[in-house]
């Protein structure tokens, strides 16, 4: 047990769970009247593409599959993806406190039926479109796919790097197509990268 401690005591990090998820929780449950609303005349442009489900909810596998990758390969690497992660969603919990947002581009009927609009629909139920800006969807699939970019052990593994780009523009377009967030929350996110990658990586 001590060995395995040693080895994997880079773990304390995860705490930052602790931190994050119950004020999340009490913004999702606190926020719901009077917020500001964050999207532009772009966003009632983009469509509702309802199989953009699939990408949207695969971003879920692809957090863990990278953290945990990185747990497991090089402590360094896994520090830093952390580091990446933990500057953006305490940003987004900070802003979300100090300046309550949210969107009202979801569609209130659905021109198809389908097992992709059930799926969007489930998704609607569990998910208010309160606390928005930026998109800790998009900020996370940017953090995930630079931390693969950067790797030592896969910036050179060709599959890895088109695949893993691939994934993180799809996660991206599905947040925008599942009328999720706005053009606005996925640039705010775009910015906020900029900022931990120079940060974490600079």
């Amino acid at each position: 047990m001590k060995r395995l401690f040693q080895k994997y005591k880079h773990a304390w990090v995860l705490l930052y769970a602790f931190i994050y998820f119950p004020w999340f929780f009490y913004l999702e449950k606190t926020v719901t009247r009077g917020y500001s609303i964050v999207q532009t005349e772009l966003d009632t442009k983009i469509p509702f593409i309802e199989i953009f489900i699939i990408p949207y909810l695969f971003w879920f596998a692809f957090m863990v599959i990278t953290v945990m990758y990185f747990f497991f390969k090089d402590t360094v690497e896994f520090y830093r993806l952390i580091a990446f992660l933990v500057i953006g969603m305490t940003a987004f919990v900070v802003i979300s406190t100090l300046w309550p947002n949210g969107q009202a581009l979801r569609p209130t009927h659905f021109e198809r039926d389908n097992i992709f609009v059930d799926m969007v629909k489930h998704l609607y139920n569990g998910d208010t479109p309160t606390n928005v800006f930026p998109s800790i969807h998009v900020y996370n699939t940017i953090a995930c796919f630079v931390a693969i970019r950067t790797s030592e052990h896969l910036k050179n593994i060709k599959w890895v790097q088109v695949s893993s780009a691939i994934i993180t523009v799809l996660i991206i377009l599905s947040t925008m197509f599942l009328k999720q967030h706005s053009f606005l929350d996925a640039i705010g996110a775009g910015i906020f990268a900029i900022i931990a990658y120079v940060l974490v990586y600079g």
